[in-house]
């Protein structure tokens, strides 16, 4: 898991922002397809929820660094 962070943190902020769209589509589509019960692989939600989470928190880092 630390290396995920890490492929994080070398992103550039571009490409973080780009990534957490990416991220909250999907979540968008998985809600959507749990909602309506075509969704096959539940625990994906909680695999992009977290993501989300580790790339908001890289974000709020560089924030902080740059203060």
């Amino acid at each position: 898991m630390a290396s995920k962070v890490e492929e994080i943190r070398n992103l550039s902020a571009e490409d973080r922002a780009q990534k957490l769209k990416d991220l909250r589509d999907e979540q968008f589509n998985l809600r959507f397809q749990h909602s309506t019960g075509q969704l096959e692989n539940t625990a994906r939600m909680r695999q992009v929820r977290r993501e989300i989470a580790q790339v908001k928190t890289v974000m709020n880092e560089q924030v902080e660094a740059a203060e």
